[in-house]
């Protein structure tokens, strides 16, 4: 079927004509798809010289003569503000069952500000649907940039919502060493860069300390660190011995790591696809109940992963 090329709303007519995003960073489809049939974007959006941010769009997916576009797109939320470079924009999706929708934001690689409750850098926000800020948003204050959920993040590049606590859960890129898994709580501040496990990539020392009163600790981390990317929680019934774990791509670590949950705590770890020397971007399970593994490269792969016979 063929499928139409999708031009997001430019920042500023002015300046662009067809506005191209920068990079997609995640897709999630509305918690009333079947009805709606509402898609999400997150995605790197140019805004005016080479300045830049972590931008949210949705759109009406529309199947019509053998084809199928996106109808009505506009962008719902805007990471603010702007800034040049083009590091760290996160983004992950994640709807919640009130059907509010989180959006995990990297700090620009400017990491002092994740601290700073005036802007989105190294935060997880927390939407309506339509862009608009929830009512019990938790107070950071009276300049807090709207929608903060939680603070005090690096690069989340992963979320999910647990299949039993339906809590949203959150993997995110440390410096050199110190990923961590995190369960954001609303009004959490889980320490970047006043705490954590890794070292600047110069060798320098970032942290004066691993923990803090008022910080939140992550319930897992890796150090050195395997640079992960996307996440999923096996429900399926193809892997019967791993329902209920959770799993994680690695870029530097080039595996899939398998993490065995016991409520909110890991208690094992296996790296899985090791031997395939490929980084990998993203893990998600199909409706077939396989898991279905993206490759990150010039000739990137998306391969089912199945049972062994």
């Amino acid at each position: 079927m063929p499928v139409r090329r999708i031009d997001l709303p430019p920042y500023g007519q002015a300046e662009f004509s067809n506005a191209i995003p920068l990079g997609l960073l995640d897709i999630a489809l509305d918690s009333n798809f079947v009805t709606n049939k509402l898609v999400y974007l997150s995605y790197a959006e140019p805004r005016g010289g080479s300045r830049n941010g972590t931008s949210v769009a949705r759109g009406t997916l529309i199947f019509e003569a053998n084809e199928a576009r996106l109808d009505q797109v506009r962008v719902i939320f805007r990471q603010q503000p702007s800034t040049t470079g083009g590091l760290h924009f996160g983004s992950r999706l994640a709807f919640a069952d009130d059907g509010t929708l989180f959006v995990t934001l990297g700090e620009r690689y400017q990491r002092d500000f994740a601290q700073d409750t005036s802007r989105h850098w190294g935060k997880v926000v927390r939407i309506n649907s339509d862009g608009s800020i929830p009512v019990d948003s938790p107070n950071f204050g009276a300049n807090a940039a709207p929608g903060l959920w939680s603070i005090g993040h690096r690069n989340p590049q992963a979320a999910g919502i647990h299949p039993t606590s339906r809590k949203l859960w959150i993997v995110e890129h440390g410096p050199q060493g110190g990923d961590e898994i995190n369960i954001p709580i609303s009004g959490g501040n889980y320490g970047w860069p006043l705490v954590g496990y890794g070292i600047d990539y110069s060798g320098a020392t970032i942290h004066g300390s691993t923990q803090r009163v008022g910080l939140v600790q992550p319930i897992y981390y890796w150090a050195p660190s395997i640079a992960p990317s996307g996440m999923t929680f096996y429900t399926g019934d193809k892997f019967p011995s791993w329902k209920g774990d959770l799993f994680v791509g690695a870029l530097a670590g080039q595996h899939l790591a398998r993490l065995v949950l016991d409520g909110e705590t890991i208690i094992a770890e296996e790296r899985l696809l090791a031997n395939l020397n490929h980084r990998v971007r993203d893990v998600r399970q199909g409706p077939d109940g396989f898991l279905y593994i993206l490759t990150d490269s010039a000739r990137g792969e998306i391969l089912r992963l199945t049972p062994a016979e």
